[in-house]
This record gives C-alpha cells, structure tokens and sequence, in this order.
C-alpha cells in the first residue's frame, strides 16, 4: 500500500471519530485521558482548559499520542494511532469556529480567555487491526 492510499485509509477511519484518547508525559510516564477532536487535513485540535494538568504536562514535554477509530464492534475494528507535538493555539477563530453548547459547562463562552486548543502536528501515523495484516506506517 503506498502512503496516499495509506493516508485516504487512515481518513477514512477518522472521519467520523470526535472521541479519542490523548497521552501525554507526566513524570516520564504516560497520561491518557479521554478528548474530543477536530481533524483538519491531520491537523488534530482538542479544546482544553489553559490552567489543565495536561497544559502544564505538554509544555514540559510537547510529545503526545492520540488514538482514535475504535468503534467498539469488536476486536476487529481497524485503528489510528498518532505520534506527534502538541502546541497551544488560541486562535479565535478556531474558538468560535469549534465552540459547542456543551462546551458551557466549563467555559463562558468562545471568547473564555481559559478556552484553548491543543494543535497536534503528527509525524506518524500508524494504522492498525486491519484484517490481520501488519500495522502501516504514514510518515508525515
């Protein structure tokens, strides 16, 4: 498989997935907790709280996993794991172009100076448990 039919098949997996598993370094060892995500061109973006143990966790080491394309139908079901670097982005038209209702439990709203993005630039993108073949490797 060549890596564009590699990257149509990891979108494709993505799609429709919001849910997902973020891991980052705390005390050289992984944290992982759940998030929602956006998926621009394998930019992926998560909202967060400014002042979140993950904040501070990735400004001392900016390293992150992101799992996401399990959909619970069985151990069958293929899967993305991202390796990549984490920065903040405050943008405010990533705030208001991404901003839910829902969000209202934590912020005041898309101008909440607290309401931020992680951006997570991967470098490589594996996808796995596809019909038993071996995981494949994107490069980005």
């Amino acid at each position: 498989m060549n890596q564009q039919d590699l990257k149509e098949q990891v979108v494709k997996i993505i799609s429709d997935q919001n849910t997902g598993v973020l891991s980052s370094v705390e005390n050289n060892k992984p944290h992982s907790r759940y998030m929602t995500f956006y998926n621009e061109k394998l930019t992926f973006f998560t909202p967060t709280k400014k002042d979140t143990e993950k904040m501070n966790e990735i400004r001392k080491n900016p390293s992150v996993s992101i799992v996401l394309g399990y959909e619970e139908k069985g151990q069958n079901d293929a899967y993305v794991e991202i390796s990549g670097t984490a920065v903040i982005n405050e943008s405010q038209d990533l705030k208001t172009k991404y901003w839910n209702e829902s969000f209202a439990n934590w912020f005041e709203g898309p101008d909440d100076p607290n309401y931020v993005f992680l951006e997570v630039q991967p470098e490589v993108i594996r996808l796995l448990n596809i019909h038993g073949e071996q995981p494949k490797e994107l490069i980005l």
